[in-house]
């Protein structure tokens, strides 16, 4: 065997090796597991469809509604511009396809999670906590899961979590996920969309954030308002 020492690089390359190695490894992981402080880019030019120019119409909206977004969910974004979501596709509790149509009239804070996302591993417990807490008939946490395939290992993760307000909705295919990357929506997971009664993006972020806390019911109450006030 060759003797490994005289092949060693010098101090500069070992260090130029690391930063490299390192960046390499933290864009890799992100793509992956989306871990957080990261936010999405700016969004694809949205269609031209009724849907989206009615939603477009409610900028000043969504600035408002982001702008109340601080400490512990200040890395919420304004949709730049909002867009129709209606047409979002997963399946419901009961395991029938179902779109994010279905729950118009519904504030909804819709969340992408997988069970090999580290960061949703704690953002999951708070998401149920402030479903339990603020979910009416106004509003609602949506978190979807997006594991290929069985729903074995969704359902273990939300037990071994004690998540047990939530309903369990899944996207298998990993459609869902494709079309909010699309749209520059998605870099990751988790990533999470807040959603007005007509299934307009009103603000979004990538990575997680403590939606238990006192700085995420007050978005809520803010996104609840009427959009006069």
């Amino acid at each position: 065997m060759a003797d490994g020492s005289r092949f060693f690089p010098a101090p500069r390359l070992i260090l130029a090796a690391l930063v490299a190695g390192a960046l390499a490894g933290a864009v890799a992981v992100y793509v992956s597991e989306s871990r957080s402080g990261n936010n999405a880019p700016a969004q694809a030019a949205v269609g031209e469809s009724k849907d989206d120019v009615a939603c477009a119409a409610k900028s000043d909206r969504a600035k408002k509604v982001a702008a109340s977004a601080i400490g512990e969910v200040a890395a919420l974004l304004p949709a730049d511009p909002p867009q129709s979501l209606k047409s979002l596709a997963f399946n419901g509790p009961d395991g029938k396809p179902m779109t994010l149509a279905d729950h118009a009239g519904k504030t909804v804070l819709l969340n992408l999670w997988a069970t090999w996302c580290a960061p949703c591993r704690a953002e999951m417990p708070a998401l149920d906590a402030l479903q339990k807490e603020k979910g009416s008939d106004a509003f609602q946490v949506i978190a979807v899961n997006v594991d290929a395939g069985d729903d074995v290992k969704p359902k273990k993760f939300l037990s071994d979590t004690g998540v047990a307000t939530l309903g369990y909705y899944r996207d298998s295919t990993m459609a869902l996920f494709n079309d909010l990357k699309k749209r520059g929506l998605a870099l990751g997971l988790p990533v999470t969309m807040l959603v007005d009664g007509e299934g307009c993006l009103i603000a979004h972020m990538n990575g997680p954030a403590e939606w238990s806390g006192p700085d995420a019911r007050r978005l809520v109450e803010t996104a609840l308002k009427p959009e006069s006030l």
